[in-house]
């Protein structure tokens, strides 16, 4: 698909909603077509196969029409235009999963041999099991952001962190971290911020990864991963695409398109309110603590004094639900369930206590949210009470490790509602 790019740099807030979208009126459109086609006529079969042959070598996008679906799409291609205006990087290549855009990066930097990675705890749950289960044939070395450049081997083919992290919302300094990767490739992962907050690659980040099943989507019905980044390295992970299969189907690209073109809006309500709890949760004795990025944004983690699953199972207005991004508040258990599959001493060396709780916050209105936690929080503590449990004190892996982001009991969130949302 071609587009005519934008000749003066636009708001993050007009991009969001007419970026892949440059060409509908010289189509006689206004909304985005949806091409379900999985393969494209051609009567010219010498053409076809050079255009196969320079797709083999390159990976650049063919010219002209689509081939195979599996190659390329435009609604897809429309969905990676646009992401990758959000997030400035020259292109962006979507997959089927952000597990699939990650596992696709990974067989990028094996296939010339640079199988080690260097990566920053906590991540998501299953990019940490990637990563340490070896299945791709990687080798990763845990280290803090202090350890990057010393950590980097001669076969480092990635340094990986994610910022806000998955689920303690502790944050990176990505420029330092960039400047410590050298010529090694940093990869950020981008979900619980978005291009709204923050764009990764303007600090350094070769790489930007997205499960745009979550803010990107923005409504709970859609699966999907992308990669924003140079051409050059799109054009590898297009072939990886290609080879693996792990495409993302044309009706997702679709849904994520239109995701984001309210993704601006949605993420500042939701941020407002996110706030708004991390204060109210903070100041509240039935919290041990409350981790607030200062970054702001629509998650929030906190570590309960009473029985954290019996906060999951009293909530009514807030879905107790893994996932995250979507316009209605969900709240999970990571030690149970996105953080399961690592191993419990390595959770809580990360900060992941049997305590926490990590909410993300939809669009409802911040009162009615605030009443569910309530009445939530108080069965949680007089269960937890029932059974013995000392409000006043917590197993030392329920606390976040030294130097965590986060807020005690009674102490102010560090960012105000509002402000830099």
């Amino acid at each position: 698909m071609e587009t005519n790019a934008p000749t003066v740099r636009r708001s993050l807030a007009t991009e969001a909603v007419h970026a892949g979208r440059e060409d509908l009126a010289g189509l006689g459109l206004h909304a985005p077509p949806l091409d379900l086609s999985t393969t494209y006529p051609s009567y010219d079969s010498r053409a076809e196969a050079a255009r196969i042959d320079a797709f083999a070598t390159t990976g650049a996008r063919p010219e002209g029409p689509p081939v195979y679906s599996r190659l390329d799409n435009p609604t897809t291609a429309r969905f990676e235009t646009a992401l990758a205006r959000l997030e400035g990087t020259e292109s962006a290549v979507a997959f089927a999963s952000g597990m699939a855009a990650l596992s696709a990066c990974l067989l990028v930097r094996g296939m010339k041999e640079l199988r080690h990675v260097v990566a920053v705890r906590p991540l998501y749950g299953c990019s940490d099991h990637l990563l340490s289960s070896g299945l791709l044939g990687t080798r990763v070395t845990w280290v803090d952001p202090s350890g990057i450049a010393d950590a980097i081997e001669a076969d480092t083919g990635l340094v990986m962190i994610e910022s806000p992290a998955n689920p303690t919302l502790a944050e990176i300094d990505l420029r330092a971290a960039a400047e410590a990767c050298g010529e090694v490739p940093l990869l950020v992962d981008n979900t619980f911020a978005t291009p709204v907050l923050q764009r990764p690659a303007e600090s350094g980040a070769r790489l930007v990864l997205h499960s745009a099943t979550k803010y990107l989507g923005g409504h709970g019905d859609v699966l999907g991963g992308i990669v924003a980044c140079d051409e050059a390295f799109a054009r590898q992970l297009r072939q990886v695409r290609f080879a693996t299969g792990g495409v993302l189907h044309p009706l997702a690209a679709y849904l994520l398109l239109r995701g984001l073109s309210t993704l601006p809006v949605r993420v500042r309500a939701a941020s407002a309110s996110a706030a708004e709890l991390a204060v109210r949760l903070a100041a509240d004795p039935r919290v041990l603590r409350v981790h607030y990025p200062e970054i702001g944004g629509a998650m929030v983690a906190f570590e309960t004094a009473g029985d954290p699953h019996e906060v999951i199972a009293s909530v009514r207005l807030i879905t107790p639900a893994v996932s995250l991004g979507s316009v209605d508040t969900l709240i999970q258990h990571p030690a149970s369930i996105s953080h399961r599959i690592v191993a419990e001493g390595d959770r809580h060396a990360s900060g992941v206590s049997d305590r926490l709780l990590r909410m993300s916050v939809g669009l409802e209105d911040v009162d009615d949210l605030w009443a569910d936690l309530d009445q939530a929080l108080d069965r949680a503590t007089d269960r937890g009470t029932d059974r013995g449990t000392d409000r006043g004190t917590a197993p030392e892996a329920a606390l976040a490790p030294e130097g965590a982001v986060g807020v005690g009991v009674g102490a102010e969130v560090a960012v105000a509602v509002g402000v830099r949302v």
